[in-house]
């Protein structure tokens, strides 16, 4: 499958909302249309959102903060595959994608999935992720988040 990465733009609000319908981001954190909007929105606005085309059409987009982690490390803040293209390798180019960039300065970058998320948490885990913490009921009620690292791999420069 061949993906183009390009700098969202207003343009692709819809289509990166509409990446977020029937998941768990949906599910949990971003019930309402309009919230989903305003994080793609957020995120064009940083220009730290990208966002994957197959053939020209919106399959997902990544959105992360450079120093959202701690005011030091590269955050991704969310990742979203269009339901039409989950399970053919989209999430993982997106996430190398951005690992690419931002690993290239920095020696490690974080993420934070929903302990009940154990499909997104094991993908991560597959992507050189670790567990190195446990937020309880950050965003929701009775929700945990597990905060995941990844460091950059032995050798390569800064």
């Amino acid at each position: 499958m061949e993906i183009q990465f390009v700098r969202g733009t207003a343009e692709h609000v819809d289509a990166c909302a509409q990446a977020m319908e029937n998941s768990s981001l949906q599910n949990v954190y971003f019930q309402a249309p309009e919230r989903r909007k305003s994080a793609v929105l957020e995120g064009i606005a940083q220009g730290t959102l990208y966002v994957a085309l197959y053939d020209g059409v919106c399959a997902g987009f990544a959105y992360y903060q450079p120093e959202g982690a701690f005011h030091a490390y590269p955050y991704l803040h969310l990742l979203a595959v269009h339901e039409a293209y989950r399970g053919r390798g989209v999430g993982k180019q997106l996430l190398a994608f951005l690992e690419n960039r931002l690993l290239a300065d920095k020696d490690k970058m974080f993420l934070l999935v929903g302990a009940y998320n154990t499909l997104a948490k094991a993908f991560y885990e597959r992507e050189g992720y670790s567990q190195v913490g446990l937020i309880p009921g950050l965003y929701r009620q009775g929700v945990d988040e597990c905060l995941m690292m990844k460091l950059r791999p032995v050798g390569e420069q800064e």
